[in-house]
């Protein structure tokens, strides 16, 4: 559409500028320049003076002359009512000395000249009426301003449904519902029920709130309106209202229908929170919605379905019941939610018969649907890099890794002071985590340089809603292992730890804080969050305790964080050749799966002392070489969290 404008605008231009030429050329570029002209009493003079060098030439057409002399022509005017012919003969000049040539204007010429006399106010006219054309087109544009910018998918179009949603069955029983409204109305409204005016789904990033509103209008056939928050918001006041007001006029026109407003925190914060005060264009756009959501016709069947990840700042009149009630939350899938979600998007792919797709779930825990999109995505690149036929496991694992930590570092240059402190570092997690009592075992361990970390370390977890006292000690203590590892055997200490110490800080002030989980203190938490609504984060925390208390607070925080590193010392002290092992092994190897570290752990694998510079096993307790081929293909157990 937009290039047919283009073109034909073009095509505008380019005819006046032809015309212009045209005139141009009609009014400053004649062919009569350089004629002289006569009076016709001079035209019988003429004839006599050059009679005997050559014959006159007399054209007439219609009151027109035009003389040659065979020399200079000339042009003259006919007296009304006199006749060349007779003018020549009362002045006796010979007929043979000159011709008469009498051209009459037929009707066509007539009207041609018509035309080329009105040519020039022609051209104003269609110069004007472009203009006006113009002016026209920008008044449209300035009034459809205001005008929705919802784009509306019919049903022909709607090609999602609810066989393409996986992993979340809780909302999709819910939105069930929501069809049957749309779909067959007067079952509810014979037994008095009062079809939802709104949904709001609610939900981390990725986990498919717009793809469940897609289903929604491919399940129930009707018309689908879509629109961003941010879409309704211009830098004119008024504008986002019109919009809305536009926007559900078309709906009722198409009901039933469904409206999705997307990411409806843009418009829907919570009133009277602007850093500036005034007329607020967000306040009034999000008043627009409040009335006509609340100003549904009984028998018109819209339903507005909005999308947010932060329900906690809009505004509480958009909440009530009659406007969203009802409330879907759309969580992060379950081991069998990952499932049927990597089902979903395997499927056309070709994935090799030993890749368990249930297997790749129960590493994956904390992943959304938009996170296995991509990691199945990224198995098949892999796949496609090494000119496979087939998606393997190990591609599917590789991608794993890249999903949650990015890329290795293949050509990055490290030291073999820094792989050898990597090494200990991710060992001493390893180890500690596998003898502490509550600890997480090891799905794999790696010195593989990854985003900013140098190497990690990844544990098997199932999906857990809560935990006990002794679980989140037990994370405190597997922290502090990288740092005691590298105190313990390289004797200097380094900056490697500190995104350990951060993640045991704040588990211990958590434990205290939120948890009550201290002797020393009462049961209760401590401090309030306070955020500022209009910028949407979490900006301070208000202390709601004493300084006595926040010294209690203080100290407790330190006892577990020193709980948890003494821990730690004793573990790696009393398992010193297994982490020499685990080291070497990952010197030799670079990663560790499950299968491998248990083996170790077990004393199925030679303890090995130390390894050269080429990354060779130069002693074990056995005096052999560590070359175990089979070790190396066992399959890497499962994967959740990791740290560096």
């Amino acid at each position: 559409m937009k290039n047919n404008r283009w073109v034909k605008n073009i095509t505008v231009y380019a005819v006046m500028v032809v015309a212009a030429l045209v005139v141009f050329y009609m009014f400053f570029s004649n062919s009569n320049s350089g004629i002289k002209e006569i009076g016709i009493n001079e035209v019988p003079e003429l004839a006599r003076n050059r009679a005997k060098s050559s014959q006159v030439r007399v054209e007439v057409n219609g009151d027109n002359l035009k003389i040659t002399d065979g020399v200079q022509s000339y042009k003259s005017r006919k007296e009304s009512g006199s006749s060349i012919a007779e003018l020549m003969s009362e002045s006796g000049i010979n007929p043979s000395n000159y011709v008469v040539i009498v051209k009459g204007a037929s009707g066509l010429s007539s009207f041609f000249g018509v035309i080329v006399g009105f040519l020039p106010l022609i051209l104003f006219g269609g110069l004007l009426f472009f203009m006006m054309r113009q002016a026209q087109g920008g008044t449209n544009q300035t009034f459809s301003f205001g005008k929705s910018r919802a784009r509306m998918f019919s049903q022909n179009k709607a090609t999602v449904t609810f066989f393409d949603v996986a992993g979340v069955p809780e909302a999709k029983e819910e939105l069930e519902e929501v069809v049957e409204f749309l779909k067959y109305p007067e079952r509810f409204q014979a037994l008095g029920a009062r079809i939802p005016r709104g949904v709001l789904l609610i939900g981390p990033p990725g986990t498919g709130k717009t793809l469940l509103a897609r289903a929604v209008a491919g399940e129930a056939g009707v018309p689908f309106f879509s629109i961003s928050g941010s879409e309704f918001v211009e830098m004119f006041v008024g504008v986002g209202a019109s919009r809305v007001r536009d926007l559900f006029e078309q709906a009722k026109r198409h009901s039933p229908c469904i409206v999705f407003v997307d990411e409806i925190d843009a418009v829907g914060r919570h009133r009277g929170a602007g850093l500036g005060g005034g007329n607020d264009e967000r306040e009034q756009t999000l008043n627009q919605i409040l009335v006509e959501m609340d100003g549904f016709d009984t028998s018109v069947n819209v339903i507005v379905i909005a999308a947010t990840n932060r329900p906690d700042i809009l505004d509480p009149a958009l909440l009530r019941p009659g406007r969203f009630d009802r409330r879907v939350t759309v969580d992060n899938p379950d081991v069998k939610g990952r499932t049927e979600i990597l089902d979903v998007h395997a499927k056309g792919k070709p994935l090799e018969e030993s890749a368990d797709l249930s297997d790749i779930a129960k590493q994956t825990p904390g992943f959304t649907g938009a996170d296995l999109a991509n990691l199945i995505n990224e198995g098949a690149l892999l796949a496609a890099r090494k000119n496979q036929t087939k998606i393997t496991t190990d591609n599917l694992t590789e991608a794993i890794d890249r999903v949650s930590m990015g890329p290795a570092k293949k050509t990055k240059v490290i030291s073999e002071k820094d792989r050898k402190l990597t090494a200990y570092h991710e060992a001493g997690h390893g180890l500690v985590s596998h003898f502490v009592p509550a600890g997480r075992p090891v799905a794999k361990i790696s010195i593989v340089s990854r985003g900013h970390a140098g190497g990690f370390t990844r544990w098997e977890q199932e999906d857990q809603s809560y935990y006990s006292r002794d679980e989140l000690e037990a994370q405190i203590t597997a922290a502090m292992g990288g740092r005691s590892a590298e105190v313990m055997k390289c004797g200097d200490i380094t900056t490697g730890a500190s995104n350990d110490f951060e993640q045991a800080t704040a588990i211990a002030r958590e434990m205290i804080m939120r948890y009550g989980m201290s002797d020393r203190l009462t049961h209760r938490s401590f401090g309030r969050r306070q955020e500022t609504i209009f910028l949407g984060r979490e900006m301070s925390e208000e202390r709601n305790y004493s300084l006595k208390t926040e010294q209690v607070i203080d100290s407790e925080i330190d006892r577990l964080l020193k709980k948890g590193e003494d821990k730690a010392n004793e573990i790696l002290n009393t398992h010193e050749d297994i982490l020499d092992t685990v080291a070497n092994f990952l010197l030799e190897h670079e990663t560790l799966d499950h299968d491998q570290f248990r083996d170790i752990v077990e004393g199925k694998i030679p303890i090995i002392k130390e390894i050269d510079k080429n990354g060779k096993n130069k002693e074990s307790n056995e005096g052999e070489t560590l070359t175990n081929t089979d070790l190396q293909n066992k399959k890497p157990g499962p994967k959740p969290q990791a740290t560096s």
